[in-house]
């Protein structure tokens, strides 16, 4: 393959929308809580055994989670994972900075 066979596209920032996903905005945002979780983890040196404990899921669970399969898990419970590791989650709701719809984001 020549090199100017090679399409780019420029990414929209969500690689869940760019792959056309329905929800592509909550999978980016539950995406973000579990780098989040993943990297608290490996942070404290917590071995999938102490933080499965810690979490009040199984190891394999973990395991799974740690390796991006999160389609199972909730905001909700994704949020509730980062109360148990020690962090405090504070939700704001404000006007959206554009005409359009408002979006979802994490800041830390």
């Amino acid at each position: 393959m020549k090199t100017q066979d090679i399409k780019i596209e420029r990414s929209s920032g969500n690689v869940f929308a760019d792959l056309g996903l329905p929800d592509a905005e909550a999978h980016l945002l539950k995406a973000e809580l579990v780098t989040r979780i993943d990297r608290i983890i490996r942070q404290r040196g917590l071995k999938q055994v102490e933080a499965a404990k810690l979490l009040g899921l199984s190891q394999p669970d973990v395991s799974r989670l740690m390796r991006g399969d999160f389609q199972e898990y909730s905001l909700e419970r994704l949020l509730r994972l980062l109360t148990r590791l020690g962090r405090d989650i504070d939700i704001k709701i404000r006007k959206a900075r554009s005409r359009g719809t408002g979006r979802l984001s994490v800041e830390a």
